[in-house]
């Protein structure tokens, strides 16, 4: 029976939609498990798939390079769902505008606080120069903190993989430090969980509610092009 499926893995696994499907079902499954538990943030029907489709591929062998052969087309998908962020963003523009000064101030003081306590704190570890450089940028999507990385003499690598762990980690808890230190405000919450969680901390406060949803999504456009000019004036300031 094993090597039967093996055989039949092999063959499907040279069929590029087969990176595709096995992205779909394990974030189906992801999903369903989320519903299942109420839309609990620690449920991170993100983290789930990631553990699924890790798993699979391990135990069949099968290089990350074949997988991402076909599961390349939901990586294009990220550009078209971020410009459909903008439907929100236009219901809600007259309290956008309304509060444009906060906003700046909130994104601003949570960009720089990300830089600075993740360079002072690995430095502190003992990281290494190019370690830092590779995590400075962890709080902003993935292709803007691999080009800052790469810019800086970081690995885009290890960039990438630091922006999906503060991703999914701000998503499944920024609710609950929310509530810890009584941020109540819809639109203060979305800021904070969007400067701080980007793109799947925008996810989660768009679940939540449709004002947060709006203002995550202007703290992670506004955050990656912030931390893309402070990052390296601050380390140069942290030296």
């Amino acid at each position: 029976m094993s090597e039967s499926f093996f055989h039949l893995w092999t063959y499907l696994a040279a069929t590029p939609l087969l990176g595709l499907t096995l992205t779909l079902i394990a974030y189906m499954i992801g999903d369903a498990a989320y519903r299942a538990s109420g839309r609990k943030p620690y449920v991170s029907p993100v983290l789930i798939a990631i553990i699924v489709l890790g798993t699979l591929l391990l135990a069949t062998g099968t290089p990350y390079r074949t997988y991402f052969e076909g599961a390349q087309f939901v990586h294009f998908l990220l550009g078209p769902a971020t410009v459909a962020l903008g439907v929100p963003l236009w219901r809600n523009r007259h309290e956008v505008k309304r509060a444009a000064l906060p906003i700046l101030a909130g994104v601003a003081a949570g960009s720089i606080t990300a830089v600075v306590s993740t360079v002072v704190i690995a430095r502190a570890l003992g990281a290494s120069e190019q370690t830092v450089l590779s995590m400075a940028p962890k709080s902003v999507t993935t292709p803007i903190a691999m080009g800052i990385a790469e810019k800086l003499g970081g690995l885009p690598a290890i960039a990438a993989i630091m922006v999906l762990v503060t991703g999914v980690s701000g998503a499944m808890m920024g609710r609950y430090v929310l509530n810890a230190v009584g941020v109540r405000d819809w639109r203060a919450r979305g800021l904070a969980v969007g400067t701080a969680a980007h793109g799947q901390g925008t996810a989660v406060a768009l679940t939540a509610n449709e004002t947060a949803g709006v203002f995550a999504s202007i703290a992670l456009g506004l955050n990656g092009v912030l931390t893309a000019l402070l990052v390296p004036l601050l380390l140069q300031l942290l030296r």
